[in-house]
């Protein structure tokens, strides 16, 4: 079975990448900006033909799209998380329209959501960021294009490599300097009373080779989460244990941004469990410790 993965170099793309290595009978293609890629390509950029010749060489039995940015202009938004992926879809339509395609989406595309309950996969799009908007046009494009195609929902991943673009990752680099330089002195941080849904970046990458290799048609979407909402407090309290800080951390006042307009997600991953037999395997515990076990002295950035 040949994989192509789109932006392998990226926080979930790598994790994939690794992931599907292992599977037997793959043989893996990496495709995006860096030299080493097997198939060079700027997927915010390019031409629907280009994009199909590439392939077309390619010849891909699955497509695997992990590019996507959370941050920058509106500009660069619309183009990795809109545009990508519908040029990708009419290329698939012209080069390979029988290959599975698996595209990575973002809880950040529901917005606001019932406080206590879990979100199912058709409760009503609302997102309230340019980025939750941008993804879910994203979407939008990979269900309607008729194409063997699934969009994996996915909460917030954490987990080994996570970029300093969220608080996972950003908390765990300014744990790594405060270490250094102040360890009995103080962390700054925003509000931390939103809930949010951790799912460990390996269960997603598990979630993915699922979605690759199950047989027939699968849903439109499916929610990828823990199933369970935690204090944002939890996740950066549970960081401060698994690296021995002494400190203090204060924390913002008042809810803002996304905590204000979003202060509850939680996946409902039932869909998920009966369609790919999947379910999450890492604790917000272990997730925490294998983040700073990997990364507690260097944290990678996204590319």
């Amino acid at each position: 079975m040949r994989i192509l993965v789109l932006g392998s170099t990226g926080y979930l793309g790598g994790h994939i990448a690794e992931r599907l290595r292992a599977l037997p009978g793959v043989r893996l293609l990496t495709g995006g900006r860096s030299p080493d890629d097997d198939v060079r390509v700027d997927l915010a950029h390019v031409a629907p033909s280009t994009l199909a010749d590439l392939l077309e060489w390619a010849a891909p039995d699955a497509v695997v799209n992990c590019v996507g940015v959370v941050g920058g202009s509106a500009l660069t938004l619309v183009e990795a998380n809109s545009r990508g992926p519908a040029t990708l879809c009419e290329a698939l339509h012209s080069a390979a329209p029988a290959a599975r395609l698996v595209h990575l989406g973002s809880a950040a595309e529901y917005g606001p959501t019932i406080l206590g309950e879990s979100t199912p996969e058709d409760a009503p799009a609302g997102p309230v960021s340019l980025y939750g908007a941008t993804k879910l046009t994203g979407t939008l494009a990979v269900t309607g294009s008729g194409l063997d195609a699934v969009v994996l929902r996915v909460t917030n991943p954490v987990g080994p490599g996570a970029p300093t673009a969220g608080l996972p990752g950003r908390l765990t680099a300014e744990l790594r300097t405060a270490l250094h330089h102040d360890p009995h002195g103080t962390i700054h941080v925003g509000n931390l009373s939103a809930h949010r849904d951790f799912i460990d970046v390996r269960d997603v990458a598990t979630a993915t080779a699922l979605a690759l290799t199950a047989p027939g048609p699968l849903p439109p979407l499916l929610n990828i989460g823990s199933g369970h909402a935690v204090p944002v407090r939890d996740l950066a309290h549970g960081l401060i244990r698994a690296s021995g800080f002494r400190g203090r951390i204060e924390e913002t006042r008042g809810a803002v941004g996304r905590s204000a307009t979003v202060p509850w997600q939680c996946a409902r991953i039932s869909l998920a469990a009966r369609e790919l037999g999947w379910r999450p395997e890492h604790t917000l515990h272990g997730s925490l410790a294998a983040l700073w076990a990997a990364d507690g002295t260097l944290a990678r950035e996204p590319r």
